[in-house]
């Protein structure tokens, strides 16, 4: 009796992978909280504050992470980046959303708590940087797996997953290249440059548009998410409040959070179309399968 071959019988017959042949990415989620909120105001220019729009962020001072603009890329192609400055762009310094996206953050200054500043501090120390150079040397591994860690628990350790540690690693080298290619590209300035009422928590030295903290955080949580279907609530459950941790401090704009969780959706979905990519992929899923 003849059989229909099943995808796992078709992938060993022509030495393609699972992910090469059926797989997709999981789709991305609809905005949702004050992000649709805030995003169905206008963001164009309003002639009434149109002194805003001369602002951006000061060129004075040192220009951090501008070093990672035009690195080799791990997985994604250079036109790949072409791409990511397209998809998404702030809106105007005197629009209806940033005026309001700054009353926002003002209302977040004043209901400020210790412990949600603490959570906030704690937050902003963690920070993947993968080594300029490519090869097996990797950065922080502890930063690296700190997602994992906090959903799965600490038993979720680099080491014990080379697979998912290589591919992982590469997914940050090019969240970073992308992070700072959007920021000097759009030059967007922090929200405090904007609005003297604001206190931040701190100051940062380089532009505001997107944020580099929720792109990498979603850009994991995207990733674990693949390999833990099951858990992919809690993992973007973590990466929203490691995006809202950044409007707590004062130092971004919640267009900031939304245009990095969708950046990373689209950078995960352009490392797709690269085998190299789908191939270390496949490999680390085999690690939690």
């Amino acid at each position: 009796m003849n059989k229909t071959p099943t995808l796992l019988t078709l992938c060993l017959a022509t030495g393609l992978s699972l992910s090469a042949i059926g797989q997709r990415l999981y789709p991305l989620e609809p905005v949702s909280n004050h992000y649709q909120t805030l995003g169905d105001l206008s963001s164009m220019p309003d002639p009434a504050y149109v002194s805003m729009d001369t602002i951006e962020f000061p060129s004075n001072g040192r220009a951090s992470g501008k070093q990672f603009v035009g690195l080799e890329p791990a997985y994604l192609e250079a036109g790949d980046y072409e791409i990511l400055k397209k998809l998404v762009s702030p809106p105007a310094n005197s629009s209806v959303q940033t005026r309001a996206e700054l009353q926002y953050l003002l209302e977040w200054q004043e209901k400020r708590t210790p412990s949600n500043r603490s959570r906030a501090f704690e937050i902003a120390r963690i920070g993947y940087w993968p080594p300029m150079a490519i090869g097996g040397s990797y950065g922080d591994l502890t930063h690296l797996f700190w997602e994992c860690r906090s959903i799965v628990g600490e038993t979720c350790i680099a080491q014990d997953y080379p697979q998912t540690t290589k591919v992982l690693a590469g997914i940050m080298r090019d969240v970073r290249i992308a992070e700072f290619t959007l920021k000097y590209h759009h030059n967007r300035p922090r929200p405090y440059h904007l609005e003297p009422k604001l206190d931040p928590m701190g100051r940062v030295a380089n532009p505001s548009f997107a944020s580099g903290h929720t792109l990498w955080a979603y850009s994991q949580a995207f990733f674990w998410s693949e390999l833990m279907p099951n858990r992919r609530r809690e993992f973007l459950d973590l990466a929203f409040e490691v995006g809202e941790s950044r409007e707590i401090m004062g130092i971004h704009y919640p267009s900031d959070e939304e245009a990095a969780r969708i950046l990373s959706h689209k950078l995960l979905e352009l490392m797709m179309k690269n085998p190299a990519f789908i191939n270390d992929f496949d490999k680390a899923k085999m690690e939690w399968h």
